[in-house]
Parts: C-alpha cells; sequence; structure tokens
C-alpha cells in the first residue's frame, strides 16, 4: 500500500513539474532587417591602375529573431542574420543570448563586446569618416577606424546590468581563425580573442552622457579606444580616439611590418522633427601613411522605415599611392 501511495505521490509531482516546465511560450521567429540602395559619384586624383568604383552600391540583411521567457523570469532566445546578396560570409551572426537580472550572455558568432560598446563621433547619412563605407566608394583606401575590432568570431560575451548608467561587458573567442568562413569547427590554428568595454551613458537634466573606454587582446598585441558623446537639445557632439599596437593580431615570433596605428573622429549631429544633418571629420596615421576625411550627411524620414539619406564627403591619403578627391552619395534606406 505504502508503494502505491509513493508512486502515486510521484506521479502527481511528474506531470505538475512537466506542466511547470512547458508553461512559457515556444520560440517563433520574427523577420526583420534592411534594404540600403545607393547611387553616386567620386572625383579622385589617383595613380592606382584600377578602375573607378561603380556608381551604384547596396546592402542588404534579413534577421530572423525570436525568444521565449522562462517560468524563472529568464528571457532565451536566438538571432540569425542573412546577408541578402551573394557573400563569402553569407550568414553575417548567428548567436544565442541569455537576459536576465544577472545580466546578458551571448554564445554564437557575433562581435565583441569593445566593438558592442565603442561610442564614435555622431553622424547620418549613407557613409561616414570613421569605417562608415566611404572607403567603399574609391580606389587605394585605407579605412579609418578608431574602434578596429575583430569582427564576428565564434565567442562567448557577458554584459553586466546597467548600474547607475554604468555597464561593462567582457567578450572570449577561442580562435580567431574562425572569422574567416573555413573553420572547421574542429580544430583551427588561431590565437585567443579578449575584448572588454566600459560605457557609461546618463541624462543630466536635460543633457546626456555616453562614454565609453574598450580595447581587445589578440596575438602579440592590444588596441584600446575611447569614446564620448554629449547631447544638448537637438544637437549631439563628440568624438572618439583609437590606438593599435604594430604587434596586434600576430602570433608568437611573427614580425610587424606596419607601425602603430592612431586615429580620431570629432562630430556634431543636429535633429528636427523628421531630418536630421551631421558633420564629421576623422584622421589616422599608421607611419608613413595619412588618411583624412571628412562628410555631411542628411537623413529625412519619409514614413515608417523608410528614410532619404545623403552624404557629401572629402578624402585626403597619403601613401605609396596617393589619392584624394570627394564625392556625393543619395538613395535610401528601408527598415522592416
Amino acid at each position: 500500500m505504502m508503494k502505491k501511495i509513493l508512486f502515486a505521490s510521484s506521479a502527481i509531482a511528474a506531470v505538475a513539474f512537466a506542466g511547470q516546465a512547458s508553461a512559457s511560450e515556444p520560440i517563433q521567429l520574427s523577420l526583420g532587417g534592411y534594404m540600403e540602395q545607393w547611387v553616386g559619384f567620386v572625383d579622385e586624383d589617383t595613380t592606382a591602375t584600377s578602375g573607378r568604383v561603380n556608381a551604384f552600391q547596396s546592402d542588404t540583411e534579413v534577421y530572423f529573431t525570436g525568444s521565449t521567457t522562462l517560468d524563472n523570469g529568464i528571457e532565451i532566445g536566438a538571432r540569425i542574420e542573412l546577408e541578402g546578396e551573394t557573400s563569402g560570409d553569407q550568414v553575417d551572426e548567428q548567436f544565442l543570448f541569455v537576459n536576465g537580472g544577472f545580466g546578458r550572455i551571448e554564445v554564437g558568432k557575433n562581435d565583441s563586446a569593445a566593438d558592442a560598446m565603442g561610442i564614435t563621433a555622431p553622424r547620418v547619412g549613407p557613409v561616414g569618416p570613421n569605417d562608415g563605407g566611404i572607403e567603399d566608394w574609391y580606389e587605394n583606401a585605407a579605412i579609418i577606424d578608431t574602434v578596429p575590432s575583430s569582427g564576428d568570431q565564434n565567442r562567448a560575451t557577458y554584459y553586466t546590468p546597467s548600474m547607475g548608467g554604468f555597464q561593462a561587458g567582457v567578450s572570449f573567442a577561442d580562435d580567431s581563425n574562425t572569422a574567416t568562413g573555413t573553420y572547421n569547427g574542429i580544430a583551427g590554428s588561431g590565437d585567443n580573442i579578449v575584448s572588454a568595454g566600459l560605457a557609461f551613458d546618463h541624462d543630466f537634466d536635460g543633457v546626456s552622457l555616453g562614454l565609453s573606454v574598450e580595447g581587445e587582446n589578440q596575438g602579440e598585441g592590444n588596441w584600446y579606444g575611447a569614446g564620448v558623446n554629449v547631447g544638448f537639445g537637438n544637437f549631439t557632439v563628440g568624438g572618439s580616439y583609437g590606438t593599435k599596437e604594430d604587434d596586434y593580431g600576430l602570433s608568437n615570433n611573427a614580425t610587424s611590418t606596419v607601425d602603430d596605428t592612431d586615429a580620431f573622429d570629432l562630430g556634431v549631429s543636429y535633429a528636427m522633427d523628421a531630418a536630421s544633418v551631421s558633420a564629421t571629420y576623422a584622421y589616422q596615421e599608421q607611419g608613413s601613411v595619412e588618411v583624412q576625411a571628412a562628410s555631411l550627411g542628411m537623413a529625412y524620414t519619409l514614413g515608417a522605415g523608410v528614410s532619404w539619406q545623403s552624404s557629401l564627403f572629402w578624402f585626403d591619403e597619403e601613401s605609396t599611392a596617393d589619392n584624394d578627391g570627394y564625392g556625393l552619395i543619395t538613395g535610401l534606406a528601408l527598415n522592416f
């Protein structure tokens, strides 16, 4: 008799537990993304022998995102980003995330905490001087970048909860070769990548302040960066600085063939109803190579998820293949 009672009690407990375990909603993926179509021209003075860059360019991605909240309040979900054009990295990013009172954990192929938390000068429009796509429109382009992160890698990232406006993040990637697209998932030969960032975001009686300090170690070297944005009224002003050591990304006993890289940017933006404008400048030096660029940008919201954007930009690159010039880009950006 006692055995029957224990068995019945166990069965009831099992059914109750199963009911609790399935109480959360199953994950259903939602569709999102963006499409950008640009047209423009560039007038440049270059010693390169290659032809001009195409006057029509586009950038399209489709996002699949979904999550569920467990009975204990923890949210678990996934995000997959698919390139809208044929690409060597067709799936741009894919990662699992866990959100709770303890913060946020991400595991998968994604940007580092240093990259995600880095603040740069404000700018609007299709292109900007600080890793903003100007380099896609002219020849011999050296990319100015105050946040020169390792890009999408198979990594784990942890972000703390925001406490008084402060938030910290740290990322670890076991093998830097996972970004190449040829990694077989079993054994690699790349270096560990450790990234970290600290950000502050707070509003002081109508004046917003954003600060960031970030850095990353790969191989024998590091890069470090810092940024600040201040908002008041309709204006936002700010800038950032970054330095990359010459042996960043190099394995043991490898010899560097480049110099340290130092870069900075400065900018101001103004938002008014559906329109916003900006002016941004950036400079970078790596040994004898000096690059500077500036852009004037405009964005106007035509409707939900639709904006008309334009950029007028100038650039000057002093290297073994000097180049300077200007360009004008315009087009539509769709978010869905």
